[in-house]
């Protein structure tokens, strides 16, 4: 049986030195931060405040997107979250 969409946020979480959740929820500001941080991506001030484009930033990277420009700005698909939690080093167990 595949990892469920929580399963793997909270895969993310815990590598990029963030808290599991028990309930189902999606990236805060600061674990779209850490995250950004683990993937080397360098914010500014500005950006820190924009979750969309972290998010844009974030599939860039990790190659779901070929641009920002192209890069869908709405919370993470399953799909998304497997790249992102490969790209981290996130373990993820069914």
């Amino acid at each position: 049986m595949s990892p469920t969409v929580h399963e793997i946020r909270n895969a993310i979480r815990v590598t990029t030195g963030r808290f599991e959740r028990e309930v189902d929820a999606s990236f805060t500001k600061e674990e779209l931060q850490a995250i950004c941080e683990a993937l080397g991506i360098d914010i500014d001030e500005a950006e820190r405040s924009a979750t969309t484009r972290m998010r844009r930033r974030i599939r860039t990277q990790v190659g779901i997107a070929e641009s920002l420009e192209t890069a869908d700005d709405v919370q993470f698909r399953k799909a998304d979250l497997q790249a992102i939690a490969e790209a981290v080093g996130a373990s993820v167990e069914p």
